[in-house]
Formats: C-alpha cells, sequence, structure tokens
C-alpha cells in the first residue's frame, strides 16, 4: 500500500474550482477573535487593463465583514471522506466594498439569502492557493472496510 499525498494545485486549477463553486467560507477577526461564515460567493475575473480575478459577494450593510478593507482568508473544497481525498483552495486578501449601480449583475453573487443583502463587497486576493490529497492506494483490489 501507498502512502496518501498531497498536490499542490496550479493558479489555473484553483481559479477553475474557484470558478466551479458558489458557497465557501470566509474567515477573519472580530473583537480579537477568529470568526468563519458560510457565504455565496462568484468568482469575477477581467482580463483587461488591470488582469485579476476577485471573490465577489453580498451581504447586509454593517455587517461584521461590511468594513474598510479588512484581511480575510477565503476557502472552497470538495471532501470525498468514503475514499480518503479531497481539494481545497485558499484565497488570502483584502475585502473592499463595491458600488452596486457601477458594477451592475456582473458581481452578483445569487445570494441563497436576498433580504437585505445590499452591500456588495469583493474579495482583492493577494495569494491564491490549493492542495489535492490523493489517498493511499490498496495492493489489492477490495477495501476492508467495505467488510464491516
Amino acid at each position: 500500500m501507498t502512502e496518501a499525498w498531497l498536490e499542490t494545485l496550479s493558479s489555473e486549477e484553483c481559479l477553475s474550482l474557484l470558478r466551479a463553486n458558489v458557497i465557501g467560507r470566509i474567515g477573519f477577526t472580530v473583537d480579537e477573535l477568529p470568526t468563519v461564515l458560510p457565504v455565496n460567493y462568484r468568482l469575477v475575473e477581467s482580463q483587461g487593463t488591470t488582469p485579476g480575478a476577485w471573490i465577489a459577494l453580498r451581504t447586509r450593510p454593517g455587517n461584521v465583514i461590511d468594513q474598510p478593507s479588512i484581511p480575510v482568508a477565503f476557502e472552497i473544497d470538495g471532501i470525498d471522506p468514503f475514499h480518503r481525498k479531497g481539494w481545497s483552495v485558499l484565497v488570502r486578501g483584502n475585502v473592499h466594498s463595491v458600488d452596486r449601480v457601477a458594477v451592475g449583475r456582473r458581481f452578483d453573487s445569487e445570494p441563497w439569502l436576498t433580504a437585505d443583502r445590499d452591500a456588495w463587497l469583493v474579495i482583492e486576493p493577494f495569494e491564491i492557493s490549493g492542495r489535492r490529497l490523493h489517498p493511499a492506494q490498496q495492493d489489492w483490489a477490495f477495501d476492508a472496510r467495505g467488510y464491516s
């Protein structure tokens, strides 16, 4: 049996996973304590004069993440506990408010909760990284856990 191993994901693989998903978790500090909340998001990419990718989301005005330029961590993942494999993408950056009128629907993250979600935010990444856990390979064609 071979050991499980971690693979570092390329920037393009990370962006592809961010494009394909809509739910993530945002981590930040409130009153010097770590806080993590689930959010709907959309990856917004620009190919113009300033190419880049931003995580767009909406929240209630005045909510704990609706603050001027706070540093955050944003994470998405996919986990297969039966096969003991999965992946994760981590975005670290700063949150900025965005003028809703100026962006139109381009930044719309389509939140599941829409009531009072009128504050439009983007995470401007300074780092995007990811990894994939590959499971250990069995030496035989069956898995003993299937007979428990």
